[in-house]
């Protein structure tokens, strides 16, 4: 029988990748609905390649587009997920949630009704929803796999593991750009120099994350929120190989580690083929790499927005949409070349420490709506200041 399975977010990285997976072994797969935003062109070629009868396509002028075209032909066209329960009367086996932003939590809570297993690649969906996502985990009895590699190389180290086992876990960063610059020169950088990611193919927003290890912080605050551990016990290290994607040290004496290449399609693809692998072709074991991992503390005076990991909520409130928001709004100030490298750094600590967002670290988000306000109301406040 054909696994069934839905893609949000099918012309994203993610989702380019999963479906190169599927192609080649379609004869197990049958897609029921792949969705994008703005790339209707992909997500048509998407849907005839795959034999798709069911797309959304968020955008309205993009919908509009498909819609003309599509009237009463063999592709149904949606605008939004209000008819999620017409496209998939049933649940499907799988779904990948790998919308970018904020924007990927209410498709990615409404889904989880819809499949016995979805693999979520959306961090701001695990970072400002997550008490929200896993009330709905519980009550729907779905599974749930994180895809980012070093959730998901923590999600494997811990079968049949409890996080009382833990004593600490550690995530790695790769240092970015300028793990090797010295931070008088850090005023030099320019926008073309935070773009070189010595170690990943990622898109423009994530690669800035990556150079200022913002994207670190946001790890760290999704680990806590899946494996339900205190702050205390997540470090990050700098390991500039990428090879190791996660370690974690157990109470009983035993250190465990779990490495591949940097290459999403391995977490992809052991989600997807969850305890049922059928080979996935990739190089050989890396001895050179394993010789001389190179694993160093992150250097605070270069890197000082891990600090804010130190001042984060015990438990998940509205304060982490704040600071998501935060930071995309300074990150494509950065990317518009309105404001420099070491200003994005500064102005992310001197904004998310305003009295009315600190406030916010007593709120948990009680439905979507919160979320969705607070995320309006900082982006108002921050076209207020003039940045």
């Amino acid at each position: 029988m054909k696994k069934k399975i839905a893609i949000l977010g099918s012309t994203s990285s993610i989702g380019k990748s999963l479906l190169s997976i599927i192609k080649k072994d379609k004869k197990n797969f049958k897609i029921e609905l792949l969705t994008a935003n703005t790339n209707y062109k992909d997500l048509i070629n998407q849907a005839k390649e795959f034999n798709v009868k069911n797309v959304v396509i968020t955008d309205f002028k993009s919908f509009i587009k498909l819609k003309n075209f599509y009237q009463g032909k063999e592709i149904n066209v949606f605008k939004n997920f209000d008819n999620l329960k017409k496209i998939l009367p049933k649940k499907v086996d799988y779904v990948m949630s790998a919308i970018s932003g904020i924007g990927g939590l209410l498709p990615t809570h409404k889904i989880i009704t819809h499949t016995k297993l979805i693999a979520i690649a959306n961090k701001e969906a695990i970072i400002c929803g997550w008490p929200l996502i896993k009330k709905e985990l519980k009550k729907h009895k779905t599974k749930f796999i994180p895809v980012d590699s070093e959730h998901f190389s923590i999600f494997s180290l811990l079968e049949n593991k409890e996080k009382n086992d833990i004593e600490k876990i550690y995530i790695t960063a790769s240092g970015g750009p300028f793990r090797n610059l010295p931070k008088k020169q850090f005023k030099k950088i320019k926008l073309k120099d935070a773009l070189k990611h010595p170690s990943w193919r990622m898109g423009k927003k994530i690669t800035i994350d990556s150079a200022t290890l913002m994207n670190k912080v946001f790890e760290v605050i999704e680990a806590k929120n899946i494996f339900d551990v205190d702050y205390k016990n997540i470090s990050i290290l700098i390991h500039p190989k990428s090879y190791v994607h996660a370690i974690i040290k157990f109470k009983n004496g035993l250190t465990k580690f779990l490495i591949h290449e940097p290459d999403m399609r391995i977490p992809i693809y052991n989600s997807i083929y969850y305890k049922n692998g059928k080979g996935l072709i990739s190089n050989p074991l890396d001895l050179n790499t394993l010789n001389n991992l190179d694993l160093k503390k992150v250097d605070i005076r270069k890197f000082p927005l891990v600090k804010l990991i130190n001042k984060l909520p015990k438990n998940p409130s509205l304060f982490e949409t704040a600071l998501i928001t935060v930071n995309d709004y300074l990150v494509y100030k950065f990317l518009e070349k309105k404001i420099n490298f070491q200003k994005l750094i500064k102005l992310i600590h001197k904004i998310s420490n305003l009295k009315e967002f600190q406030k916010l670290k007593k709120i948990q988000p009680k439905n979507l709506k919160d979320i969705y306000n607070l995320r309006d109301y900082v982006h108002l406040k921050l076209d207020t200041l003039g940045i």
